[in-house]
């Protein structure tokens, strides 16, 4: 058997609500994202597992998902596949809780096909969320693609523009000004770097709330941080990106008619639906929903904290 044929494969049954690709877009950067892509109806997502690297081919047929997996990792990510695709999301009361508010409530019914994705992974949103803090987006997509590429591991499988992740032993081992040329300075660099050399240690988390607790205890990685990674790595529904330029301008509009709001007012608002805090920030998202802008236009994901 060669990496371009499937390792192992596994039939899925979404419920008929869910909705594929808007569920898996939230494990892509980009549409150009170098280890993650849907491309004609499938999704393609290249990962390091504890067997060896990997990719996960996702695309529904029938009613079905078929998911299927190649090189070593296969049948690790295989039998993951369903957090992956997010069909381990378990909205158990959000119904409840989202009656509180009337555009919640309609967002919740509107959007019910929405899951959340849930990797079971750490690093590889790390080296993405690091490199979010205090730019654009497109900076921080361009420094994440560069490095994704300086490392150019092919990933296993017959898509061949997918690359591996940079292996975190790698990365901890860079000397800052590799990164230089990608626009990332020294202090992200170096948070990158420490949060790297303890990735074995972040895998082993057995909840969010202790990844939280090992990722913060990093310099340079707080809350902001912290939240990004955890809401992909668990699929936590409650992680909310305190420290956010635009979230807590959003939420305020979004719940109270205000045009303005801190991360006070955002938590204070969110507070009726606790333990989906973070699924309701996902919904006002994709909703489309911001708050009125006042003065020079600013890209819609730039300037979090850490």
């Amino acid at each position: 058997m060669t990496w371009d044929e499937p390792a192992a494969r596994r039939v899925l049954r979404p419920p008929a609500d869910y909705r594929f690709t808007a569920s898996v877009r939230a494990l892509t950067f980009s549409p150009y994202d170098p280890c993650a892509r849907i491309a004609a109806g499938t999704f393609w997502w290249a990962t390091r597992t504890p067997t060896g690297p990997a990719t996960l081919a996702l695309r529904p047929e029938g009613g079905t998902l078929i998911a299927e997996g190649h090189g070593p990792g296969a049948d690790w990510v295989v039998e993951r596949a369903d957090a992956i695709a997010g069909l381990r999301d378990d909205l158990t009361g959000f119904a409840e809780l989202a009656a509180a508010h009337p555009l919640v409530a309609e967002l919740a019914a509107r959007h019910r096909g929405l899951r959340m994705p849930a990797t079971g992974q750490l690093f590889p949103r790390v080296l993405r969320a690091v490199f979010e803090q205090k730019v654009t987006g497109t900076e921080a997509y361009r420094a994440y693609a560069a490095t994704v590429r300086h490392f150019a591991e092919p990933a296993p499988g017959p898509f061949p523009p997918l690359l591996l992740p940079p292996d975190a032993a790698t990365v901890a081992a860079t000397p800052y000004w590799v990164f230089h040329p990608f626009g990332v300075e020294q202090r992200r660099a170096d948070t990158l770097r420490r949060a790297a050399a303890l990735a074995d240690r972040l895998e082993r988390c057995v909840d969010s709330a202790e990844a939280t607790r090992r990722l913060t205890a990093i310099p340079g990685i707080g809350p902001w941080t912290a939240a990004e990674v955890v809401r992909i790595g668990y699929g936590d529904p409650d992680a909310v990106s305190v420290g956010d330029y635009h979230v807590p301008n959003t939420v305020a509009w979004a719940l109270a008619g205000e045009p303005r709001g801190d991360d006070a007012r955002m938590l204070g608002l969110l507070a009726p639906f606790r333990g989906h805090r973070g699924r309701v920030c996902l919904l006002l998202a994709v909703a489309g929903i911001q708050a009125p802008r006042f003065g020079p236009r600013m890209p819609v994901r730039s300037f979090a904290r850490f």
